[in-house]
Order: structure tokens, then sequence, then C-alpha cells
């Protein structure tokens, strides 16, 4: 008997413990089974053994520790309440009584992983995420065994409605009010019927103890005990373990000449900075196919775990990596420029506030693809004359994957490193970001630093896959305690209407705690303040090409970050990503081969790291070095050296770093 079934049949037995059930007939029904494979098998038993799971369970309610929506860390006591497969959940079970719900969820139309370790219960509708933890393991299994029972019941439910639609339909009797019922039902419930016609079939084969192909093909991966009771969704739900909490398979971590039309004429930047020769327009080829990715299989094999460690195919990749991701932060950089000329310390944190903000705005169009992860040891510069400032970033180490840049101008000093992770629920991908992004503004002396909010891609199987930003975001002066900024990304609601999606709200507060300034909008359309002596848009951002979703969805300003030109060719050292093959391969097409260079540029990193391991050596970076800031943080500050040795005596003359 392998692992994976005995994690089944431990299961199971746990189950049977909680609901009672004699322990005779669960030995009765494992003697009496066929060889078969650990998958079927576990469908059997449990179907076979739990026939009251197809009438309507009890209610199930408790308290419960919930993850914290802002900004998702730490956990808080919330009063839970499952009810003919809805799970809704309040501070306390008076508020349930009363209607004053936080949030609910159907659960069979949820992807459910558990990690008996930890006692963790984590829910993905696509729409929502709910993340619970019990206080033990008795409470563990009861909520376990009830949401399941409670999502077999709803989804055996749905089938036998379908069943009972088809058989009218065939038998030629008045059918309609029956339809216009299933219709009703498919439109709560989306992903489900898309999903049908593929899946139905096997999973009625399941119901009635006959194995089916779509079992048998699964055999060898680990399922969860959701999945095996009749799961709906096309790949597996996982059952987390801590020792599979991490891969170690790859070497993947996991963002123009424009006219501004947002910038108050009262402070309008002086154009007579130096222009940059004319950039590209146009990408060399349209953007790749990955519709026949089988990306199911490789994400729902990895729920909850850092999807940087998973190796994933070049095709679900753009032609950037994190490291030039980085440099579009900056492409609204005139509103600190702006900043830089405010004498009101209040007025002057607003226009922070809108740069922050700006940030973001490259989301609403790339839902599609992921950027590379650096390479340790990768580099990239951007120069903008245009814009006044140039820009140095550098991959300083692999695991955990971080990213450190730096960007100067006369107006401003910009730099931050990047720790981030990427999480994947069943339905959705959350990217949580770690560290701080700094901002000094020579004129006045300040120094603004400000976490980043969460970004989650919900539906990524599906044509609706869409991406939102949620949390709260402060941003403080690190020199003068005069004001301060709140910011909240406000988490989409299932119910709302798209009006409402995006939004984004901020004050800044006096040193009392008062408000000065609000404003707000949407990260994707423009941010607004009408408590300033004039009010102003402060920021839009600018209007896409009309071929952006031919391109990856790139802006021009992301169309200009991987030119590479004879004059740069020169002058670049060799590990600029712009020299990197397979990224340089996929810009032009070329998938197949990209591909291929991917995997040896990947091998080629994994060489290097044991050859550093066999010498008792660490990789050291080039341009920036480890340091503590004022609050005693680990950061990564820039050296001063990449400009300098690209003068004097250039990178073509000095040692570099073979990387591809």
């Amino acid at each position: 008997m392998d692992i994976v079934t005995c994690i089944h049949f431990s299961i199971i037995y746990k189950i049977y413990k909680v609901i009672c059930v004699p322990s005779n007939t669960f030995c009765q029904v494992l003697t009496n089974q066929p060889r078969q494979t650990s998958s079927d098998l576990f469908v059997e038993l449990f179907l076979s053994s739990f026939p009251f799971l197809f009438q309507m369970p009890g209610i199930c309610e408790g308290f419960l520790l919930k993850k914290r929506k802002y900004p998702l860390q730490g956990w808080h006591k919330r009063y839970f309440h499952l009810e003919k497969g809805i799970l809704k959940y309040s501070k306390t079970p008076q508020d349930i009584f009363k209607g004053k719900i936080h949030g609910s969820l159907e659960v069979s139309l949820a992807v459910m992983s558990i990690n008996k370790k930890s006692r963790r219960i984590d829910l993905d509708a696509g729409d929502n995420i709910f993340h619970m933890k019990t206080k033990n393991h008795e409470m563990f299994y009861i909520w376990v065994t009830k949401l399941s029972a409670h999502r077999v019941y709803k989804k055996n439910e749905a089938m036998n409605h379908h069943q009972g639609v088809l058989q009218a339909l065939s038998s030629g009797t008045n059918s309609l009010p029956a339809v216009a019922s299933f219709a009703q039902r498919s439109m709560n419930m989306p992903s489900m019927v898309s999903r049908r016609n593929g899946l139905s079939r096997g999973r009625m084969d399941a119901f009635h103890g006959t194995p089916t192909p779509s079992l048998a093909r699964h055999h060898n991966r680990q399922v969860s005990v959701t999945e095996s009771v009749a799961e709906y969704y096309d790949a597996s739900e996982v059952l987390a373990t801590e020792s599979s909490s991490e891969n170690e398979a790859s070497d993947e971590s996991g963002l123009s000449d424009i006219t501004t039309t947002s910038v108050s004429s009262a402070h309008d930047v002086p154009n007579n900075v130096p222009k940059d020769t004319a950039r590209r327009r146009t990408l060399p080829a349209h953007c790749a196919d990955n519709s026949h990715i089988g990306i199911l299989s490789i994400l729902y094999n990895n729920i909850g775990k850092d999807l940087s460690r998973v190796s994933m195919p070049v095709a679900l990749n753009e032609p950037l990596c994190f490291l030039q991701r980085l440099s579009e932060e900056l492409e609204y950089s005139h509103l600190l420029d702006i900043a830089n000329r405010i004498d009101d310390p209040y007025e002057r944190m607003v226009y922070m506030a809108a740069f922050s903000i700006s940030g973001y705005a490259w989301a609403s169009w790339r839902n599609r693809y992921k950027p590379f992860n650096p390479v340790l040891g990768e580099t990239y510069e951007s120069i903008r004359n245009d814009r006044g400032f140039r820009f140095v970033s550098e991959q300083v180490s692999h695991h955990p994957p971080l990213s450190a840049c730096h960007a100067e101008s006369e107006n401003f000093t910009f730099w931050q490193d990047q720790r981030w992770k990427n999480k994947f629920w069943g339905k959705s991908v959350e990217i949580v970001s770690s560290g701080m992004v700094n901002v000094t503004l020579p004129r006045y002396g300040d120094h603004y630093e400000w976490n980043k909010a969460v970004t989650c891609i919900h539906n990524v199987f599906s044509q609706q896959r869409w991406l939102e930003h949620y949390g709260d975001v402060i941003i403080r002066n690190t020199k003068s305690d005069v004001c301060t900024c709140k910011m909240t990304f406000v988490k989409s609601r299932y119910w709302g209407s798209d009006t409402s999606k995006n939004e984004v709200q901020g004050v800044v507060l006096n040193a009392t705690g008062e408000v000065v300034h609000r404003f707000g909008g949407s990260w994707h359309e423009g941010i607004f303040c009408d408590t300033l002596s004039t009010p102003q848009c402060l920021w839009k951002p600018n209007g896409q090409p009309e071929d952006h979703f031919l391109y990856y969805g790139f802006s021009d300003y992301a169309r200009e970050l991987n030119e590479l030109t004879p004059e740069l060719q020169a002058i670049l050292p060799p590990t600029d990503t712009r020299f990197r093959p397979d990224q340089r391969l996929l810009e032009e097409g070329k998938v197949d081969e990209s591909d291929r260079r991917k995997d040896e540029v990947e091998e080629k990193q994994r060489d290097r790291r044991k050859e550093l391991a066999k010498k008792g050596e660490e990789h050291v970076p080039r341009f920036f070095y480890k340091s503590l800031d004022e609050a005693g943080r680990e950061v990564w500050a820039y050296n001063g050296a990449y400009w300098k040795t690209r003068e004097n005596p250039g990178f073509a003359n000095t040692k570099n770093l073979d990387l591809w």
C-alpha cells in the first residue's frame, strides 16, 4: 500500500471517528476492495461508506481563526456558520443571527486545500478567499468533514438537477420550467457549468463506483479528501503537508514619449531636459499563445506553495523580467518632480501618494502573462533623458528571490529591494511583496517610505480573469512627523458593481491625527483630490495603444524596456537582461527555442551555485550591499559602482559573470 493510500485511509478513519461510524464497517469496506489505484479506491471507499452525505448535511458553526484581509498578516477570531452549503462569518453568533455578515461563499464552488499539521483550511471561490485555522485537531476534522459533506451534497444536487433537465428534454415533455431553473443556477456557478461537458460524465461514474479514465490518469499524484468526493474542477486540490511546502525544482522566482495630461499647470515640469532618440512602438512578434499549456496540473499540484520555486513553461511569460518591471514603477516619475517643488508638506504628501498609486497602473492590462524571474547576478539599466533619471537593478538573492533597484535624478532618489512570494489558492494567485519603497526629495531633505499592497489574480483559468490590489499602504516621512498618509486599496466585493472595482481611498493626516487632505479614485483610471486650493486630477494613466492586446498588454513605455540598440550593445554589461537569450527569443516569437534556452539558463545557474558551495563561498552582489535602515531592518543599498564602472573603465574591460 503506497503512502498516498495510507493518507487517504487515515483521513477516512478519522472522519469515521468524528461521526461515530462503527470501525468494523470501515474494515469490512477496506478488506472487500479489489486492488485499484489509490485515487479510485479512495473515491469508492468514501462514497460507499457515506450514503448520508447525499442528504442535506446539518449545520456546523463555531469560532475559528481567520487570516486578516489587510494586510493579510495575523489571525483574528471569527464566528463561522455553515448551512445548506453556504459558509458565512461574522464577529459573534449574535451578528450572524441579526444578518450582519462580514463575508460568505458557496463551498461547492470553492477549491478547498487543507493542512493537517497546521490545522489550516483554505477555500478559494475565485472572487473570495477564506483562510481559516482551528485551535485543535478534533475541531479540524469536524470542520473538514462538514465542509466536505456540504460540498458533496450541493454538487450532487446540481448533477441530479442537470440529469433531470436532460431527461426531460429527451422525453419531449414540457421542460421549460426545469431549463429556466437550471439556467438560473448556472448563472451562479459559471465555473462549474463551463467545465461540465468534459467532467460530469466521469464524475457520475465515480458516484456509481465505476473507475473512470479521468481518475486513473491521476492515480500517481496526491489528492485531497474534497477532490476525491466528486470534484468538478479541472485538476486536483491538495492535501498540503509541511514537507512539501516548498519546491526546489526550478530556478524561477515569482512588471514613449508620453504626454502628461493630468499635471496641474501650476506645477508643470520643465521640458528643457534632453530628449532620447526615437524609441520603438511595437515588438518583433505578437504575444505567444499559451492556451494549450496544462497550467491546471502545474498549479493545482502546488496549492498554498510559493510559485517562485515552481517551473513554468516560457509561453506563460511576457518578454520582460522582474528587474524591468521595477523600472516600470517610474513611468510617472513627473509626480516626483512636482513634489520636489511644492513647499507645503501636506500637498507634497498628496503627490507622493499619487506616485505610489501610479506604480500599479500597468496591472490593468497585464494579467495574462508573468514576467521572467531574474537569475542571480542579472542586471538591468535604464537611462531616461526625457524624464531626467537613470535606473539600475540587480538580482541579489536567489532563494528567497530578491531584486534591488536604485534610480537617481536632480529631483529625487528612488530605491527599493523587493522580496515577493506568489501563492496559489485553487482559483487565485496572490503576489505578496515585502520590503519598503523609498524616495528622497533633495530640496526639502524628505525621506518617504511605504509598503506595497497585495496583488491578487482571480479566476486564473477563466477567460474572465481579473486582477486587483488590496490592503493598507502607509507613507511616512522618516525625517519629519509633520504628516503621514494612509491609503486603502479596497478589496472588491463579489456583489459589488464594476464602478467600485480598483478603488483607492486616502487621507493625509497631521501630527495630531487630523485629516488635512482627502483623495481617491481608482488605480487604473486616475486619482482626484478636492481638498487642495484648486481641486484637480492628480494623475491618470496614459492611454493604451490600440493593439495592446496583441503585445502582452504592454503600454508604449513597457515596449521600450527590452529594446536593444547597437549603441547599447557596446556599453551594457553582459549580465543585462536585454542579452538574456530565452527572453529575447520569446520576444521574437520563437517559443520552442526559448523554452530550451530557458532550461539551459536555469541549469547554468544551478551549476554556479554548486561550484560556490563546493568552495564554501556565497554569491556577492556587484552593485548592492546588505545594510540596515533607520528602523533596523535589513535592506540592500546601492554602492554607487555601476555608473562609475560603466564610464571608466567600461564593462567590456572588467570581469563579468557568465550567466547565459
